[in-house]
């Protein structure tokens, strides 16, 4: 593991708040966001002093010798690729600067958790999802050469309360034509990385698709990203239909295709996955009646409950209303009786 020491009582740091000083080029650090140690990296949320509009500051800190150069060139990658990207679902680049072996990225800040925090999604909302992030690699893909992302993992995946999705992290992302370095020839997450990759195959438009939906099977199944080698094979093949009989034929069909170990046998593109998910049903119309049975009875069961506790503390309060002490034995007796009645009779 990659150790850096970041100094932060010097001139870089705010006294009030124990966070970078960066008023000298316009912008005040609210909070930290999150780090990547191993990476280098901090990410925090900030105000642009003149606007007060809030930004994300990636700070990558290259001044260690144990540094590796690969991060110098993640940098630049991402700085490079941002800038001309403009996608209503990947957030702007806005500026970056450099100071003393530390170097910052400005980006568009986006009021959303990452898929990495939050998994309790019905299937059509999975589904508007898929076809949200399908949208933005259509984007990428139109580029010429096209644009791999090759880092598409649920902590990269940014979901507002609305649905509105967004991508984020295109440190490893690179040019279909372009060559891989080799500090970065097999990167991503384990479980997420397409088969090609591994094997030292080159990356095609299909390979981010193995890894969305590798994100959708870790949604639909509830399994948080770390654990989704329990999903798999010694083939690197995804067994999740059994997990997942309410979905329809039809869905399960497209999303074992989008994970197919061969890349020659899933979609094509971002295009033809899209134009294939569209009209598909998510679930069957028999589940999606017992979806709504099941609902329904969950809410019936939590308000009958209700009224028994209601007509229990209703009674509670009678009987202690109409107490004597010369008849404590049939106030007892009544008391016990009024209960058993009074409690709504529960189907």
């Amino acid at each position: 593991m990659i150790e850096f020491n970041v100094n932060y009582g010097d001139e870089r740091t705010n006294s009030y708040n124990h966070y970078p000083d960066f008023s000298a080029v316009g912008y005040q650090v609210i909070k930290e966001l999150g780090r990547n140690s191993e990476g280098g990296r901090i990410t925090y949320l900030a105000n642009h002093i003149n606007s007060q509009q809030k930004v994300v500051i990636k700070e990558f800190c290259f001044a260690d010798i144990t540094a590796d150069w690969s991060g110098v060139k993640a940098y630049e990658r991402e700085m490079q690729l941002l800038q001309i990207l403009d996608h209503p679902h990947i957030p702007r680049y806005l500026d970056s600067f450099e100071e003393s072996g530390f170097f910052y990225l400005i980006q568009e800040y986006k009021k959303a958790p990452s898929l990495g925090s939050k998994h309790c999604f019905y299937p059509e909302e999975v589904k508007q999802i898929a076809l949200s992030i399908l949208d933005i690699l259509v984007h990428l893909q139109k580029h010429t050469p096209p644009i791999i992302h090759r880092d598409i993992k649920p902590e990269n995946i940014l979901v507002d309360e609305k649905l509105n999705v967004y991508l984020v992290d295109f440190g490893l992302a690179k040019l279909q034509d372009t060559k891989v370095d080799l500090s970065t020839f097999v990167a991503g997450t384990p479980g997420f990385i397409p088969p090609e990759e591994q094997f030292g195959h080159g990356l095609t438009e299909a390979s981010d698709l193995y890894s969305l939906g590798a994100t959708l099977i870790c949604l639909l199944t509830n399994t948080h990203a770390k654990d989704i080698s329990k999903l798999m094979d010694d083939n690197y093949r995804f067994n999740f239909q059994k997990l997942l009989p309410h979905l329809s034929l039809s869905f399960r069909s497209w999303l074992r295709k989008m994970v197919e170990p061969n890349q020659k046998q899933r979609y094509t593109n971002a295009a033809d996955a899209l134009k294939e998910l569209e009209p598909i049903p998510v679930l069957t119309s028999g589940k999606k009646v017992d979806y709504l049975v099941s609902a329904i009875h969950h809410k019936e069961t939590i308000a009958m409950l209700g009224l028994a506790t209601l007509g229990i503390l209703a009674t509670l309060g009678t009987n202690l209303m109409v107490y004597r002490p010369g008849n404590a034995i049939d106030s007892n007796a009544r008391f016990k009786l009024n209960i058993t009645d009074n409690i709504p009779k529960m189907r």
